[in-house]
């Protein structure tokens, strides 16, 4: 049986994750190396530390879309009973666990996605088993550990485990967004995203207030503006482009035709978002200045990341960032389901600093 790390991610980023695997692997003192496949949508990184997950949390992973800790890997499945074998594999390496939940899932892969179908109807066969052998309980709870089944093929499936408080709350760790009808651009949907993926629900309730003040550089037409007002923000929108007047029309928003790498606020900002298109370490390291200089307290930024060596690429950036910056600022960056080639980055600077 294969035991280790389970992580899921974009199709085609998978040497990526491997890269950033293997170098957070090496730094907690975990040995291994990690197994992919360009375009299988996960990565697996075998070991044996069954701490291994603790050790490399999903929330420190920045290709990640979710980190679970593997414990077996069935191949050569019978369609006919694809339940008695997972069943034996679950007792025997999860003696006197019972699980909360139960997800069955898919690569969000070219390959994965066909495989949609059967999950679901597997999910509704094997709840009441793992009911009647008491590894499930009767409804929900988010206090115990959730069971993950991934079906890689119809005879191929990965199991794994995860705690939920420390592992993506959403399956395939993608978050389920509609674009709205009143956004300006798909583009909202990427600080949507980052504000659910990159802070809790208690920090989202303390850093995103009613009258705090923000500054969107590079904002036409104005999809991150507007979701920065939609949460009572006032925001200076800074762009030579126009923005969309129903996002003017909100009362809570000023746009400056200006440049976005020239212009910064006369006093200090509660936020500063940006997603202008432009070379990643550039971008990292006027961030920085903004830190530097006092004009913000936290900000949302995007890096555009070349097509090789993504994550040497991202390193590079985040570490131009913190020096730029003065290092005292705390760094949070994910791959999220809206982005494409880039990672969105969350800075805060350091209390008392």
């Amino acid at each position: 049986m294969t035991t280790g790390l389970l992580c899921y991610c974009r199709a085609g980023f998978e040497p990526d994750l491997a890269a950033e695997l293997g170098d957070r692997a090496a730094q907690a003192g975990v040995a291994g190396y990690a197994r992919a496949n360009r375009g299988d949508g996960y990565v697996v990184f075998p070991g044996d530390d069954p701490a291994m997950a603790a050790r490399l949390p999903w929330r420190s992973l920045v290709f990640a879309r979710q980190s679970l800790a593997l414990f077996a890997e069935l191949r050569g499945l019978d369609p006919r009973d694809r339940i008695t074998p997972m069943l034996g594999a679950i007792e025997a390496a999860c003696t006197g666990v019972r699980y909360g939940d139960l997800w069955v899932e898919h690569p969000d892969s070219d390959a994965g996605k066909p495989l949609s179908g059967l999950a679901r109807s597997f999910g509704n066969a094997l709840r009441p088993a793992l009911r009647k052998r008491g590894l499930l309980t009767p409804s929900a709870d988010t206090a115990l550990p959730r069971l993950h089944v991934c079906f890689v093929e119809g005879d191929h499936v990965l199991l794994a485990h995860a705690e939920p408080a420390a592992t993506a709350p959403w399956p395939l760790g993608v978050p389920r967004l509609k674009l709205h009808a009143d956004a300006p651009s798909r583009s909202a949907l990427k600080l949507e995203e980052a504000l659910l993926a990159l802070l809790d629900d208690a920090q989202r309730a303390r850093w995103l207030q009613p009258g705090m003040t923000a500054a969107d550089l590079g904002a036409a037409p104005g999809g991150w503006t507007w979701v920065l007002a939609r949460h009572g923000l006032r925001v200076t929108a800074i762009d030579n482009g126009p923005l969309r007047q129903h996002v003017l029309d909100t009362g809570l928003v000023e746009h400056l035709r200006a440049d976005g790498f020239r212009w910064h606020p006369s006093t200090p900002l509660d936020w500063m978002v940006c997603d202008m298109v432009e070379q990643p370490s550039r971008v990292a390291r006027r961030m920085g200045e903004w830190f530097r200089e006092g004009w913000c307290r936290q900000a949302i930024f995007n890096l555009k990341l070349p097509m090789k060596k993504r994550w040497l690429e991202t390193q590079r950036s985040l570490e131009a960032f913190v020096e730029s910056a003065g290092g005292a600022v705390e760094v949070r960056a994910r791959q999220l389901y809206h982005d494409r080639e880039e990672i969105t980055v969350l800075a805060r600077r350091v209390a008392g600093a």
